[in-house]
């Protein structure tokens, strides 16, 4: 049974990349969200394996939506994914609970390590 994915990112390009790097992996997309709101609004409801997170989105940004996520749903897996890879990001990001770090752009073989090792 494959593993199902939220991912949250207000770019086209990415969820572009995101899916063709899932072709024929365990993964599947089973949700897009644009925004942080989105994604704490849909998340209860298609209660995904695993959560991409973009950190730098309109409105609320992934840091926050991660954080309010987590309260909510203490076992969610979110992996932050962003260009925007600065120490103290990745700190905050382990700090509320982020399973993971992936630094744009990514590669197949990056992401899936990541992802094993958040939902292990």
């Amino acid at each position: 049974m494959s593993k199902r994915i939220m991912v949250v990112d207000d770019s086209r390009l990415v969820r572009v990349q995101l899916e063709d790097i899932l072709k024929g992996t365990d993964y599947e997309i089973t949700a897009y969200c644009r925004s942080g709101e989105d994604a704490i609004a849909q998340y209860g409801e298609v209660a995904p394996d695993l959560v991409t997170m973009d950190i730098i989105m309109q409105g609320m940004d992934g840091l926050d939506a991660a954080e309010f996520i987590l309260k909510e749903h203490p076992d969610a897996r979110i992996v932050m994914v962003s260009s925007l890879a600065y120490d103290d990001t990745f700190e905050k990001a382990k700090a509320i609970g982020a399973r993971g770090f992936v630094d744009k752009p990514f590669h197949q073989e990056q992401l899936l390590k990541v992802f094993e090792q958040a939902l292990s």
